[in-house]
């Protein structure tokens, strides 16, 4: 009975190595689409250190005011102790 029925072959069969190049394509986007988002990811989070450390930098020089009335800033008590060196 099994002469009834025909096999059912694709129209197109793969290659071993038609294969291999495919799963090499796919491997290397998989790569550059990580290695893109890992970057930009770095990028933001590199802005926003860069940020905060300005920010904190003129508070502590006096540049910005206060933040909830902790103050920061050395350059009074720098200016107060060179005047009484001097």
């Amino acid at each position: 009975m099994s002469h009834r029925m025909n096999e059912i072959k694709p129209e197109h069969c793969y290659t071993k190595q038609e294969v291999d190049h495919l799963i090499e394509k796919a491997i290397e986007d998989a790569i550059r689409k990580h290695n893109r988002n890992a970057s930009l990811i770095s990028m933001c989070l590199g802005l926003v250190f860069i940020a905060l450390f300005a920010e904190g930098f003129f508070r502590v020089i006096g540049m910005i005011p206060p933040f909830m009335g902790i103050d920061v800033s050395l350059m009074k008590d720098i200016v107060e102790k060179v005047k009484e060196a001097l």
